[in-house]
C-alpha cells in the first residue's frame, strides 16, 4: 500500500508539529495535547513523519490530531520539515507549527535546575550549546505558524494558551478514581482527596455482618442507611462538584479520592461505592459530567 494511497484518505486530519528550544516546554505542551485526546509523537525525524501519519491514520482513522515533537538534529532540519508539510498537505492533511521560545537566561536555569547537558553542547558551555540550537532553529521559529515565548509561563498558564489556540474537540471530563482503603494499612499516597468514615457505626461488631463486605446488601443497606452516611455523602458529592472545575482550569484532569475506614472492607467500600453512583448521576445532555473508576485497595485483606 503506498503512502500516497492512504493519505489521500486523510483529509480532516491536523497535524501540528511542536519544534522550539530545549526547555522552552515542548516535553509539557506533548502532555497538555495528549490529555485533550490528541495522538501525540516525540523525537520522531521528519523523514518518517508520513509514514506514521499513513500508519496511525490507517490503524486508527478515528483519529484526528496528531502531535509531533520536532527536536533539532542538524541545520538540514528546516528543509526536512517543510518538505514532510508539501508532503501532508498535498494528501489533504491540515500543518501546522507551533514554536515554542524562552530567554537564554531562562533555559540555562532550567538545565542548572534539572542537570542535564544540553543536546547540542558537545564539549562546549551550556550557553554555545543553546545558541547553537537557536541558530539551526532560527528558520523553523520565522516560519511556525505561532510563537509561544514560555520564559515567564507556569505550566497552568501554558496550558491555557494551547488550549486557547488548538481547543479541545469535545467536553472537557474530569477523571475521578475513587478507592477505598482501611487506615491501619496505611494512607494511600496518591490521594488528592481524603475522606474518613470512621464515624459510621462499624458492622465489624455486628456478626451476622462481620463477614460480609461492604459490596453485599446486608452490609452496604447497614451503613448508608444511618442518618449521618445520608448527608455526608450527598454533602461531599457537593465538595467534588465545588473543586472539579477548579482542577480542570488549573490543567489537572484527574483526581483521586480515598475513603478510609479501619480495615477498609465494610464502611469505606459501601461509601466509595455509593459516592460513585452518586458522581454518575451527574449528568449533563444525559452523559456523565466525570469518568469514574472504583477500586477497593485493601478488600481481601486478612
Amino acid at each position: 500500500m503506498s503512502e500516497a494511497s492512504v493519505l489521500g484518505e486523510a483529509t480532516g486530519l491536523t497535524v501540528l508539529f511542536v519544534a522550539g528550544m530545549s526547555g522552552a516546554g515542548r516535553s509539557s505542551v506533548a502532555n497538555i495535547l495528549e490529555d485533550d485526546g490528541w495522538y501525540v509523537a516525540d523525537n520522531v525525524p521528519p523523514s518518517l513523519v508520513a509514514k506514521l501519519v499513513d500508519f496511525v491514520h490507517t490503524d486508527s482513522p478515528a483519529i484526528a490530531r496528531m502531535g509531533i515533537v520536532v527536536r533539532a538534529t542538524d541545520s538540514a532540519i528546516d528543509d526536512e520539515l517543510a518538505q514532510v508539510r508539501d508532503q501532508l498537505a498535498q494528501a489533504g492533511v491540515t500543518t501546522r507549527v507551533l514554536f515554542l521560545d524562552a530567554s537564554d537566561q531562562i533555559l540555562v536555569r532550567r538545565f542548572e535546575q534539572v542537570r542535564r547537558r544540553h543536546p547540542m553542547q558537545g564539549g562546549e558551555t551550556l550557553i554555545e550549546g543553546i545558541a547553537r540550537e537557536r541558530a539551526v532553529l532560527a528558520p523553523i521559529m520565522d516560519s511556525a505558524d505561532l510563537v509561544v515565548e514560555t520564559s515567564n509561563l507556569s505550566i497552568a498558564k501554558l496550558r491555557a494558551v494551547v488550549e486557547g489556540m488548538y481547543p479541545s474537540t469535545g467536553d472537557e471530563k474530569l477523571s475521578i478514581a475513587l478507592q477505598s482503603f482501611g487506615f491501619k494499612y496505611g494512607l494511600p499516597i496518591d490521594s488528592d482527596l481524603v475522606a474518613d468514615v470512621r464515624f459510621l457505626p462499624n458492622p465489624y461488631w455486628i456478626p451476622e455482618l462481620r463477614e460480609h463486605n461492604g459490596r453485599d446488601e446486608p452490609v452496604r443497606d447497614y451503613v448508608l442507611g444511618q442518618p449521618e452516611a445520608e448527608q455526608f455523602a450527598r454533602t461531599y458529592v457537593d465538595l467534588v462538584a465545588l473543586v472539579a472545575p477548579g482542577y480542570l482550569r488549573e490543567g489537572k484532569r484527574y483526581m483521586t479520592i480515598s475513603v478510609g475506614c479501619t480495615g477498609g472492607k465494610h464502611r469505606s467500600v459501601a461509601m466509595t461505592e455509593e459516592l460513585a453512583r452518586r458522581l454518575m448521576e451527574l449528568s449533563g445532555d444525559g452523559d456523565s459530567r466525570y469518568d469514574i473508576r472504583v477500586m477497593h485497595r485493601d478488600l481481601g485483606r486478612e
